[in-house]
């Protein structure tokens, strides 16, 4: 299913990061911070499940995207969020 993802200037920065950190793309990111969220925030097997296979797709282990997200250059700026 497409969809367009409209973002500020910040979230679109802070999602670049959140690509970088990973080492995919933007929309790849996007998909993956989508189900992170689902799997921590809800009690669905189904979205558990989604999570475990998108992950097994692009990284051979979990600890080694974890380890990837550790060690990405952190910047010093703070990301601050403009209200709409």
């Amino acid at each position: 299913m497409a969809m367009t993802l409209r973002l500020t200037n910040d979230e679109d920065r802070a999602l670049g990061l959140l690509a970088s950190a990973w080492g995919c793309s933007k929309q790849e990111a996007a998909k993956r911070a989508i189900l992170t969220s689902a799997t921590r925030l809800l009690d669905d097997a189904a979205v558990e499940q989604l999570a475990r296979e998108v992950l097994a797709e692009h990284d051979s282990s979990h600890a080694q995207l974890e380890e990837r997200i550790r060690s990405a250059e952190r910047p010093r700026t703070t990301i601050t969020f403009d209200k709409d």
